[in-house]
């Protein structure tokens, strides 16, 4: 299973639910940066994917984006496939 990164920060609804669908596809592991406690994250957030909201989230080198992409990407059953790699 690719690395799964989420910028995230320490109250946010749509991080907490990003969190349980990708738990929910077997992902364990899930790197979370919290962007609230340390602005230069934040920064490196922006710069990496142009958005400013958390969360968002990396499958591996691909910038999935939000939870409603996240979301989209499963009701379209393409989040197993690129779970799986």
């Amino acid at each position: 299973m690719p690395r799964v990164v989420m910028y995230v920060s320490g109250f946010c609804p749509y991080c907490t639910m990003a969190e349980k669908l990708l738990r929910t596809k077997g992902v364990e592991e899930i790197e979370k940066i919290r962007v609230d406690l340390r602005p230069e994250q934040r920064a490196e957030m922006m710069q990496r994917t142009g958005r400013r909201t958390v969360p968002q989230i990396y499958i591996g080198q691909i910038h999935v984006g939000g939870y409603d992409d996240l979301s989209m990407l499963d009701r379209q059953g393409k989040l197993a496939r690129l779970l799986a790699g």
